[in-house]
Protein backbone atom coordinates (compact mmCIF):
# COMPACT_ATOMS: atom_id res chain seq x y z
CA UNK A 1 0.00 0.00 0.00
CA UNK A 2 1.47 3.22 -0.85
CA UNK A 3 0.53 6.76 0.02
CA UNK A 4 1.22 6.66 3.90
CA UNK A 5 4.24 9.66 3.81
CA UNK A 6 3.83 12.82 3.55
CA UNK A 7 5.91 16.11 3.17
CA UNK A 8 9.47 16.47 1.17
CA UNK A 9 12.04 17.72 3.65
CA UNK A 10 10.17 17.62 6.98
CA UNK A 11 8.87 14.16 5.87
CA UNK A 12 6.58 11.82 8.28
CA UNK A 13 5.50 7.75 7.45
CA UNK A 14 2.61 6.75 9.41
CA UNK A 15 2.19 2.91 10.28
CA UNK A 16 -0.12 0.55 12.08
CA UNK A 17 -4.11 -0.28 12.30
CA UNK A 18 -7.05 0.81 14.52
CA UNK A 19 -7.17 -2.54 16.10
CA UNK A 20 -3.67 -3.44 15.94
CA UNK A 21 -0.79 -3.99 18.45
CA UNK A 22 0.09 -0.07 18.23
CA UNK A 23 0.21 2.68 15.76
CA UNK A 24 3.08 5.32 15.32
CA UNK A 25 4.62 7.33 12.83
CA UNK A 26 8.84 8.19 12.04
CA UNK A 27 10.06 11.69 11.17
CA UNK A 28 12.52 12.30 8.74
CA UNK A 29 14.43 16.12 7.80
CA UNK A 30 13.66 17.48 11.50
CA UNK A 31 16.66 19.63 11.89
CA UNK A 32 19.22 18.88 14.62
CA UNK A 33 19.14 20.58 17.68
CA UNK A 34 15.45 21.58 18.45
CA UNK A 35 14.63 20.98 22.20
CA UNK A 36 11.54 18.69 22.58
CA UNK A 37 8.71 19.13 25.13
CA UNK A 38 7.72 15.49 25.45
CA UNK A 39 4.62 16.92 27.91
CA UNK A 40 3.60 19.41 24.66
CA UNK A 41 3.72 16.35 22.76
CA UNK A 42 1.05 14.26 24.94
CA UNK A 43 -1.11 16.98 25.93
CA UNK A 44 -1.77 17.54 21.64
CA UNK A 45 -3.08 13.71 21.65
CA UNK A 46 -4.74 14.18 24.80
CA UNK A 47 -7.18 16.73 22.65
CA UNK A 48 -7.43 14.19 20.05
CA UNK A 49 -7.67 11.09 22.26
CA UNK A 50 -10.97 9.37 22.21
CA UNK A 51 -13.35 9.38 25.59
CA UNK A 52 -12.96 12.68 26.01
CA UNK A 53 -16.05 13.59 26.52
CA UNK A 54 -19.89 13.10 26.47
CA UNK A 55 -20.14 14.47 22.58
CA UNK A 56 -16.71 11.73 21.38
CA UNK A 57 -16.65 8.10 21.15
CA UNK A 58 -15.48 6.14 24.73
CA UNK A 59 -13.49 3.70 23.77
CA UNK A 60 -10.73 4.85 26.52
CA UNK A 61 -6.91 5.25 25.08
CA UNK A 62 -4.57 6.92 26.84
CA UNK A 63 -2.57 7.66 23.70
CA UNK A 64 1.11 7.52 25.82
CA UNK A 65 3.57 8.22 23.36
CA UNK A 66 6.66 6.44 23.19
CA UNK A 67 9.60 8.03 21.22
CA UNK A 68 12.03 5.35 20.06
CA UNK A 69 14.78 7.42 17.93
CA UNK A 70 15.75 10.49 17.29
CA UNK A 71 16.67 12.13 20.52
CA UNK A 72 19.16 13.09 22.84
CA UNK A 73 19.15 14.75 26.33
CA UNK A 74 15.78 16.49 25.27
CA UNK A 75 17.07 17.45 21.50
CA UNK A 76 16.82 15.91 17.98
CA UNK A 77 19.72 14.21 17.04
CA UNK A 78 19.24 14.64 13.05
CA UNK A 79 18.43 11.38 12.70
CA UNK A 80 14.82 9.52 12.01
CA UNK A 81 12.37 10.40 14.93
CA UNK A 82 9.95 6.95 15.46
CA UNK A 83 7.33 7.33 18.07
CA UNK A 84 4.66 4.61 19.38
CA UNK A 85 1.41 4.82 20.40
CA UNK A 86 0.28 1.35 21.76
CA UNK A 87 -3.34 0.66 21.28
CA UNK A 88 -5.37 -0.09 24.86
CA UNK A 89 -8.68 -0.51 24.56
CA UNK A 90 -9.70 -2.33 21.47
CA UNK A 91 -13.10 -4.28 21.11
CA UNK A 92 -12.62 -6.48 17.77
CA UNK A 93 -16.05 -8.13 19.10
CA UNK A 94 -18.24 -4.81 17.97
CA UNK A 95 -17.55 -5.03 14.49
CA UNK A 96 -17.92 -9.13 13.98
CA UNK A 97 -21.50 -7.51 12.81
CA UNK A 98 -19.85 -6.21 9.22
CA UNK A 99 -17.39 -8.98 8.91
CA UNK A 100 -18.59 -9.56 5.14
CA UNK A 101 -20.97 -6.44 5.08
CA UNK A 102 -19.86 -2.86 3.36
CA UNK A 103 -20.96 -0.02 6.04
CA UNK A 104 -21.96 2.63 4.13
CA UNK A 105 -19.69 5.38 3.21
CA UNK A 106 -17.59 3.83 4.97
CA UNK A 107 -13.65 2.62 2.90
CA UNK A 108 -15.13 -1.13 3.32
CA UNK A 109 -15.90 -1.76 -0.32
CA UNK A 110 -13.41 0.71 -1.68
CA UNK A 111 -10.54 -1.00 0.19
CA UNK A 112 -11.82 -5.24 -0.32
CA UNK A 113 -12.03 -4.30 -4.34
CA UNK A 114 -8.95 -2.79 -4.91
CA UNK A 115 -6.80 -5.09 -2.30
CA UNK A 116 -9.47 -8.03 -2.31
CA UNK A 117 -8.76 -8.05 1.59
CA UNK A 118 -9.71 -5.45 4.61
CA UNK A 119 -9.61 -5.46 7.88
CA UNK A 120 -13.46 -5.00 9.11
CA UNK A 121 -12.28 -4.54 12.91
CA UNK A 122 -12.66 -0.33 12.95
CA UNK A 123 -11.48 -0.12 9.39
CA UNK A 124 -7.76 -0.94 9.87
CA UNK A 125 -5.56 1.35 7.82
CA UNK A 126 -8.51 4.13 7.07
CA UNK A 127 -9.79 4.40 10.63
CA UNK A 128 -9.34 8.12 12.05
CA UNK A 129 -7.30 5.48 14.56
CA UNK A 130 -4.53 6.52 12.29
CA UNK A 131 -4.61 10.26 12.71
CA UNK A 132 -3.17 10.05 16.62
CA UNK A 133 0.41 9.83 14.40
CA UNK A 134 -0.24 12.66 12.70
CA UNK A 135 -1.00 14.77 15.61
CA UNK A 136 2.24 13.64 17.50
CA UNK A 137 4.62 14.14 14.87
CA UNK A 138 2.82 17.71 13.92
CA UNK A 139 3.63 18.65 17.52
CA UNK A 140 7.14 18.19 16.99
CA UNK A 141 6.47 20.30 13.88
CA UNK A 142 4.80 23.07 15.82
CA UNK A 143 7.48 23.15 18.70
CA UNK A 144 9.93 23.76 15.26
CA UNK A 145 7.76 26.41 13.91
CA UNK A 146 7.50 28.16 17.13
CA UNK A 147 11.42 29.21 17.25
CA UNK A 148 10.25 31.14 14.43
CA UNK A 149 7.35 33.09 16.11
CA UNK A 150 4.92 30.55 13.87
CA UNK A 151 1.57 29.39 15.65
CA UNK A 152 -0.80 27.47 14.17
CA UNK A 153 -4.40 27.63 15.72
CA UNK A 154 -7.59 25.95 15.02
CA UNK A 155 -11.53 25.90 16.50
CA UNK A 156 -14.49 24.58 15.86
CA UNK A 157 -16.50 27.11 13.52
CA UNK A 158 -19.69 25.19 13.16
CA UNK A 159 -21.74 22.34 13.75
CA UNK A 160 -24.29 21.66 11.39
CA UNK A 161 -26.48 25.02 10.48
CA UNK A 162 -24.74 26.60 13.83
CA UNK A 163 -21.53 29.22 13.40
CA UNK A 164 -19.48 30.77 15.30
CA UNK A 165 -18.82 34.44 14.37
CA UNK A 166 -15.33 35.54 13.56
CA UNK A 167 -12.82 35.07 16.87
CA UNK A 168 -10.11 37.59 16.43
CA UNK A 169 -7.00 36.18 17.98
CA UNK A 170 -5.04 38.57 20.25
CA UNK A 171 -2.25 36.04 21.43
CA UNK A 172 -2.50 32.27 20.89
CA UNK A 173 -2.29 31.73 24.56
CA UNK A 174 -5.96 33.31 24.72
CA UNK A 175 -7.08 32.01 21.89
CA UNK A 176 -6.48 28.64 23.21
CA UNK A 177 -7.55 28.95 26.35
CA UNK A 178 -11.23 30.01 24.97
CA UNK A 179 -10.97 26.84 22.98
CA UNK A 180 -10.25 24.34 25.56
CA UNK A 181 -13.10 25.34 28.19
CA UNK A 182 -15.58 23.51 26.60
CA UNK A 183 -15.46 20.11 25.33
CA UNK A 184 -16.90 20.98 21.87
CA UNK A 185 -13.60 23.37 21.09
CA UNK A 186 -15.37 26.29 20.16
CA UNK A 187 -13.60 29.90 21.05
CA UNK A 188 -16.72 31.43 20.83
CA UNK A 189 -18.37 30.36 24.35
CA UNK A 190 -21.60 31.15 23.46
CA UNK A 191 -21.69 29.24 20.43
CA UNK A 192 -20.25 26.39 22.12
CA UNK A 193 -22.98 25.67 24.16
CA UNK A 194 -25.37 25.48 21.47
CA UNK A 195 -22.78 23.61 19.50
CA UNK A 196 -23.03 20.89 22.33
CA UNK A 197 -26.40 20.72 22.71
CA UNK A 198 -26.89 20.12 19.47
CA UNK A 199 -24.20 17.21 19.29
CA UNK A 200 -25.65 15.85 22.15
CA UNK A 201 -29.37 15.90 20.86
CA UNK A 202 -28.11 14.21 17.63
CA UNK A 203 -26.43 11.69 19.63
CA UNK A 204 -29.34 10.53 21.87
CA UNK A 205 -31.02 10.29 18.40
CA UNK A 206 -28.41 7.48 17.37
CA UNK A 207 -27.59 9.94 14.57
CA UNK A 208 -24.28 12.25 13.61
CA UNK A 209 -23.69 15.47 12.54
CA UNK A 210 -20.93 17.35 10.39
CA UNK A 211 -19.08 20.66 10.91
CA UNK A 212 -16.29 22.85 9.80
CA UNK A 213 -13.05 24.18 11.67
CA UNK A 214 -11.47 27.38 10.94
CA UNK A 215 -7.87 27.64 11.18
CA UNK A 216 -5.62 30.43 11.25
CA UNK A 217 -1.39 30.50 10.81
CA UNK A 218 0.21 33.74 12.51
CA UNK A 219 2.92 35.21 11.76
CA UNK A 220 4.18 33.33 8.87
CA UNK A 221 6.88 34.86 6.95
CA UNK A 222 6.81 36.02 3.17
CA UNK A 223 7.83 33.22 0.60
CA UNK A 224 6.71 29.81 1.77
CA UNK A 225 5.49 27.99 -1.03
CA UNK A 226 6.85 26.78 -4.42
CA UNK A 227 5.41 27.03 -7.97
CA UNK A 228 3.75 25.55 -10.22
CA UNK A 229 2.27 22.35 -8.34
CA UNK A 230 3.60 22.75 -4.77
CA UNK A 231 1.60 26.23 -4.06
CA UNK A 232 0.76 26.09 -0.71
CA UNK A 233 -2.83 26.53 -0.26
CA UNK A 234 -2.27 23.28 -2.73
CA UNK A 235 -0.49 21.41 -0.33
CA UNK A 236 -2.74 22.44 2.85
CA UNK A 237 -5.94 21.31 0.52
CA UNK A 238 -4.15 18.12 0.53
CA UNK A 239 -3.23 17.93 4.04
CA UNK A 240 -6.79 18.34 4.87
CA UNK A 241 -8.46 16.08 2.27
CA UNK A 242 -6.22 13.44 3.58
CA UNK A 243 -7.85 13.79 6.91
CA UNK A 244 -10.55 11.19 7.27
CA UNK A 245 -14.32 12.38 6.84
CA UNK A 246 -12.95 15.43 5.37
CA UNK A 247 -15.01 16.44 2.08
CA UNK A 248 -14.04 20.19 2.14
CA UNK A 249 -11.51 23.03 2.25
CA UNK A 250 -11.35 26.53 1.32
CA UNK A 251 -8.84 29.54 1.92
CA UNK A 252 -9.22 33.09 2.60
CA UNK A 253 -12.74 34.41 0.91
CA UNK A 254 -13.30 30.30 -0.50
CA UNK A 255 -16.29 30.11 -2.38
CA UNK A 256 -17.67 33.34 -1.52
CA UNK A 257 -15.03 34.93 -3.61
CA UNK A 258 -16.67 33.65 -6.26
CA UNK A 259 -19.85 35.79 -5.96
CA UNK A 260 -17.46 39.32 -5.26
CA UNK A 261 -15.90 41.78 -8.05
CA UNK A 262 -12.33 42.23 -8.01
CA UNK A 263 -12.83 45.29 -7.29
CA UNK A 264 -14.09 43.94 -3.89
CA UNK A 265 -11.53 41.19 -3.72
CA UNK A 266 -8.24 42.87 -4.14
CA UNK A 267 -6.63 42.97 -0.97
CA UNK A 268 -4.62 46.62 -1.01
CA UNK A 269 -0.84 46.80 -0.69
CA UNK A 270 0.18 49.51 2.44
CA UNK A 271 3.04 49.94 4.89
CA UNK A 272 2.35 49.81 8.43
CA UNK A 273 3.66 52.00 10.92
CA UNK A 274 6.39 49.64 11.22
CA UNK A 275 7.47 49.91 7.75
CA UNK A 276 5.96 46.55 6.97
CA UNK A 277 4.42 45.37 3.61
CA UNK A 278 0.61 44.32 4.84
CA UNK A 279 -2.72 44.47 3.00
CA UNK A 280 -6.47 46.36 3.91
CA UNK A 281 -8.04 43.01 3.52
CA UNK A 282 -7.17 39.59 3.42
CA UNK A 283 -9.42 37.68 1.25
CA UNK A 284 -5.97 35.72 -0.15
CA UNK A 285 -6.02 34.59 2.98
CA UNK A 286 -2.61 34.92 3.13
CA UNK A 287 -1.28 33.32 0.03
CA UNK A 288 -0.66 34.88 -3.32
CA UNK A 289 0.56 33.45 -6.45
CA UNK A 290 0.69 30.17 -3.84
CA UNK A 291 3.10 31.61 -1.81
CA UNK A 292 2.97 33.25 1.59
CA UNK A 293 2.85 36.87 1.65
CA UNK A 294 2.89 37.49 5.29
CA UNK A 295 -0.55 38.47 6.24
CA UNK A 296 -2.21 35.63 8.43
CA UNK A 297 -2.94 32.31 6.92
CA UNK A 298 -6.82 31.34 7.00
CA UNK A 299 -8.63 28.27 5.76
CA UNK A 300 -11.81 26.28 6.63
CA UNK A 301 -12.00 22.27 6.71
CA UNK A 302 -15.52 20.68 6.17
CA UNK A 303 -16.32 17.50 7.79
CA UNK A 304 -18.96 15.22 7.10
CA UNK A 305 -21.22 13.31 9.39
CA UNK A 306 -19.96 10.11 10.98
CA UNK A 307 -20.64 7.26 8.72
CA UNK A 308 -21.18 5.01 11.74
CA UNK A 309 -25.04 5.58 12.97
CA UNK A 310 -26.81 3.44 15.48
CA UNK A 311 -30.07 2.98 13.57
CA UNK A 312 -30.07 0.80 10.81
CA UNK A 313 -29.74 0.77 6.92
CA UNK A 314 -29.64 -0.77 3.61
CA UNK A 315 -26.25 -2.28 2.31
CA UNK A 316 -24.98 -5.24 0.34
CA UNK A 317 -22.76 -7.85 1.90
CA UNK A 318 -19.21 -9.68 -0.03
CA UNK A 319 -21.28 -11.58 -2.31
CA UNK A 320 -23.28 -8.34 -3.43
CA UNK A 321 -26.45 -9.50 -2.24
CA UNK A 322 -28.90 -7.29 -0.05
CA UNK A 323 -28.27 -6.77 3.61
CA UNK A 324 -29.12 -4.57 6.18
CA UNK A 325 -26.35 -3.16 8.89
CA UNK A 326 -26.92 -1.43 12.24
CA UNK A 327 -23.57 0.63 14.13
CA UNK A 328 -22.78 -1.00 17.05
CA UNK A 329 -19.68 0.01 19.28
CA UNK A 330 -18.27 3.41 20.35
CA UNK A 331 -18.31 6.17 18.07
CA UNK A 332 -18.40 9.68 17.52
CA UNK A 333 -21.78 11.73 17.09
CA UNK A 334 -19.32 14.30 15.74
CA UNK A 335 -16.43 14.69 15.07
CA UNK A 336 -15.04 17.85 14.78
CA UNK A 337 -13.82 18.55 18.52
CA UNK A 338 -11.23 15.74 18.04
CA UNK A 339 -10.25 17.14 14.74
CA UNK A 340 -9.37 20.12 15.54
CA UNK A 341 -5.62 18.73 16.72
CA UNK A 342 -5.66 16.97 13.66
CA UNK A 343 -6.22 19.79 11.11
CA UNK A 344 -3.82 22.24 13.39
CA UNK A 345 -0.92 18.76 12.88
CA UNK A 346 -1.54 18.88 9.24
CA UNK A 347 -1.28 22.66 8.92
CA UNK A 348 2.03 22.52 11.00
CA UNK A 349 3.62 19.73 8.62
CA UNK A 350 2.96 21.55 6.14
CA UNK A 351 4.73 25.13 6.75
CA UNK A 352 7.63 23.27 8.31
CA UNK A 353 7.97 21.60 5.22
CA UNK A 354 7.48 24.73 3.63
CA UNK A 355 9.91 26.78 5.98
CA UNK A 356 12.98 24.18 5.54
CA UNK A 357 12.37 24.49 1.54
CA UNK A 358 12.30 28.20 1.64
CA UNK A 359 15.79 28.31 3.04
CA UNK A 360 17.26 27.41 -0.46
CA UNK A 361 15.27 29.88 -2.21
CA UNK A 362 18.06 32.26 -2.39
CA UNK A 363 21.51 33.49 -1.46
Amino acid sequence: MAGNSFGQLFRITTFGESHGVAIGVIIDGCPAGLSVDLDYIQAELDKRKPGQSKITTQRKESDTVQILSGMFEGKTTGTPIAMLIPNEDQRSKDYSHNTDVFRPSHADYTYFTKYGIRDHRGGGRSSARETAARVAAGAIAKQLLKTQGIDVLAHVSSVGTIESPNVGITSAQEFETLREANIVRCADPATAEEMIARIDNVRKQGDTIGGKVSCTITNCPVGLGEPVFDKLHADLGKAMLSINAVHGFEYGSGFTGSEMLGSEHNDIFVKDEDGEVKTCTNFSGGIQGGISNGMPIEFKVAFKPVATIMTNQNTIDAEGNAAQIQGKGRHDPCVVPRAVPIVEAMAALVVADHWLRNKNSKL
